[in-house]
């Protein structure tokens, strides 16, 4: 059997470790960095919070069907250098800015601009076996998970250390060694030619059949489900400990904890999508999230919120590969980075929207509130596992035997 699908996964995956390792050395640390620039009002500062969470997904929300059209026409290799040379542009001029101005700028060419998630996924999609799919892409979720496990703790530690401004220095220095790694060692080997997809905005009406919009809805509920609280977790953070000093260093522990968690079940239990049935286990694993969600809740420690939300990525982290192992059987290979594209896009609203519903809930009620946000988004999700199956049942019956 041909193996270089093997070589080509495990490369792409320790590249993307990398490539979410210098994200998280600052980015998860944006709401301590303006209020090192002057921002000291709470309800300002939870608005600023969901604006500079928000932005980058503006921008990806826009590109991100462009960026696939353009990958399934000359190559998904090209993408990664794209957004990897990008990123790493970007992450030195986040740590040069001097005002919460620039701050907002930046993340907005992120939005526009990067994206080596989508990218790197794309690329294995393509080179992996159909039944080998939802390993493949278990494993990828897996490298977000450890890259933000290893990058909050280490920026974590500069920022209590040396300042804020080093590790985003530092992250944009590790990105573009990803850029090298990528142009040097990363080899595409399937639809490489320029003709591979219709590349223009028919093929996406084409894509959009009832199944896949269905798959884009649930993805669209299951990331804010995912994301709503993780901008406010830094300010959480800072009003149990009651003190800004050492919060930094703590948010990281926290967010490290429920990465490793998220990475284990990555790595494992996604390999069951490829054995049984991937819906029933979904929901499953949503079920079983929805229920850790309140005793996160009701903590109001510490302690509680670490084990709870190591707890809570433990379950979510399989959903979304799975879902999108059982979507790859209803798109064309040739179309499969326009569908990571308009996955984006629906992955990017929902970004954009978290953290504006998170500051609006903030501001309205507490940061505590925010947390109840996330069983409501999680059970609609469930919701829409429940018609996803019930639309494949249907595709099912309908076919003759």
């Amino acid at each position: 059997m041909d193996n270089n699908w093997k070589r080509t996964l495990y490369l792409v995956w320790f590249i993307q470790i990398l490539a979410l390792m210098s994200f998280s050395f600052g980015i998860p640390f944006l709401p301590f960095y303006i209020q090192e620039m002057g921002v000291t009002d709470p309800e300002r500062l939870r608005l600023l919070t969901g604006i500079i969470n928000s932005a980058p997904a503006i921008g990806m929300g826009i590109m991100a069907p462009v960026w696939g059209i353009i990958a399934d026409r000359y190559g998904k290799k090209l993408m990664m250098m794209r957004a990897m040379l990008s990123a790493a542009i970007i992450l030195t001029g986040l740590g040069l800015v001097k005002t919460v101005a620039g701050v907002v700028a930046f993340r907005t060419a992120q939005g526009f601009l990067t994206g080596t998630i989508t990218a790197a996924v794309a690329l294995v999609a393509g080179e992996t076996p159909r039944e080998k799919m939802a390993y493949a892409l278990g494993l990828m979720t897996s490298s977000s998970f450890i890259g933000r496990t290893v990058g909050p703790a280490v920026g974590g530690i500069l920022a209590d250390t040396l300042g804020y401004r080093p590790s985003f220095y530092l992250g944009g220095a590790v990105m573009f060694m990803c850029f090298l790694l990528v142009l040097f060692f990363v080899k595409e080997t399937k639809g490489t030619t320029k003709k591979r997809s219709e590349g223009n905005f028919r093929s996406i009406i084409k894509l959009l059949t009832v199944p896949v919009i269905a798959v884009l809805v649930t993805v669209f509920f299951l990331r804010i489900g995912q994301s709503v609280a993780r901008p406010y977790l830094p300010l959480y953070v800072q009003q149990l400990r009651g003190s800004i000093e050492g919060s930094a260093l703590v948010t990281g522990v926290i967010s490290a904890g429920a990465s490793i968690m998220a990475a284990l079940a990555a790595l494992t239990l996604t390999r069951l999508g490829d054995r049984y049935d991937r819906i029933k286990l979904s929901c499953l694993f949503l079920s079983g999230a929805i229920a850790i969600s309140i005793p996160l809740i009701l903590s109001g420690t510490l302690l509680g919120t670490g084990i709870f939300y190591a707890l809570l990525f433990f379950m979510l982290s399989t959903v979304e590969p799975m879902l999108m192992s059982e979507t790859l059987e209803l798109v064309s290979e040739n179309n499969h980075g326009l569908f990571f594209g308009v996955r984006a896009t629906i992955g990017s609203i929902a970004w954009a929207l978290s953290p504006m519903i998170g500051s609006a809930v903030s501001i309205r009620w507490s940061l505590n509130a925010v947390f109840y946000l996330i069983p409501v988004f999680l059970t609609l999700t469930l919701g829409m596992m429940f018609v996803l199956r019930n639309l494949r049942n249907k595709k099912a019956g309908s076919e003759p035997a």
